[in-house]
């Protein structure tokens, strides 16, 4: 799963140890761990230190982010290490570090078993990890917010927009309301809960406390696999009439990944110009495409319309007047 930079491998073996699993959830702030790992490669090393953060993302290492931060000393070649407390039980899978000149300054973090569990689960299960989308676009809650919405938390998620039929149109989201947490996990900022609700996978229950009006409820909701959009020809250039545009989601992290034509009418003036079905749609004007309101945007916009299309693994391009 390249979305969190786990894989699970299965290896013919004998004799081995199995490590016991702890909840990572049940870790705090200032407990003990050992990192475990081959630094340099220098061979087996174990460090120690203490947990100096949880719930730690917007990194950039991976798409979803949710590490434990230790100082527990992490080098290059500890990761994929084991993170254990000193009961000798698993919490985490070493992943990263900071570091401003490539040596450690005690800022490493690992990955929890709670994510990577849940990872081997549907790897083990389906061979891929299938996440669902909530259909919210987020921004933080800022103190001035919190004010204007009579918020007393300083910490969450305010829902900007809802996608129509989406999961969190189900769960009755509204614009306006404020998510303070996610699944009994404190939601500190949009990021933070893009993430959490990220790492619910298709067929999970999700509840949401929010607050809206000034009063906090609980809403609930089931994570489904999102659903691709369509978009016809004709509400973006009269050339384009019989075709119709459909996104392609990608499993692993429940968002579209490019679009591509479903179906264009034979004889048409788009047929005509060389669409057809099955067509990757690259970029309009130059610019890429990922997803249907995208080319929405791009291509409402006046005048030609420049095509990159993808077709049997060769790109070409049309031009539309």
């Amino acid at each position: 799963d390249a979305q969190v930079d786990i894989a699970l491998v299965q290896i013919d073996a004998r004799n081995l140890a199995e490590l016991p699993m702890a909840d990572s959830d049940a870790l705090r702030v200032g407990d003990f761990v050992v990192a475990i790992g081959n630094p340099f490669g220098l061979g087996q090393t174990v460090t120690s230190g203490i947990v100096s953060a949880l719930g730690r993302s917007g990194l950039g290492i991976h798409r979803y982010e949710d590490f434990i931060q230790t100082d527990a000393s992490i080098n290059p070649g500890n990761s994929g290490g084991a993170l254990v407390n000193l009961r000798g039980e698993l919490v985490g899978i070493n992943s990263a570090i900071l570091a401003r000149g490539g040596g450690n300054i005690g800022i490493g973090f690992a990955i929890p078993t709670s994510i990577a569990m849940t990872v081997h689960d549907q790897l083990l299960e389906h061979g891929e990890v299938r996440r669902g989308r909530l259909g919210v676009i987020m921004q933080d809650l800022t103190p001035d917010l919190a004010e204007a919405l009579a918020i007393d938390s300083a910490t969450g998620a305010v829902v900007a927009q809802v996608e129509p039929g989406s999961v969190a149109d189900d769960a009755g989201l509204q614009a306006g309301d404020v998510v303070i947490s996610a699944n009994g996990r404190r939601v500190r900022n949009a990021e933070s809960l893009r993430n959490q609700a990220g790492l619910v996978l298709v067929g999970e229950a999700l509840e949401l406390e929010i607050v809206r009006d000034g009063s906090r409820k609980k809403l609930e909701t089931v994570i489904r696999a999102p659903q691709p959009r369509t978009l016809s020809g004709e509400q973006l250039h009269s050339d384009l009439s019989g075709v119709l545009f459909r996104e392609r989601i990608d499993s692993s992290t429940g968002q579209a990944a490019a679009v591509y034509i479903a179906e264009v009418e034979s004889g048409s003036g788009a047929y005509r110009a060389g669409l057809r079905e099955g067509d990757e749609l690259v970029a309009v004007n130059r610019r890429r495409v990922a997803n249907t309101e995208v080319l929405r945007r791009f291509a409402q916009a006046p005048g030609d319309l420049l095509l990159q299309l993808r077709r049997g693994g060769r790109s070409y391009q049309i031009v539309l007047r």
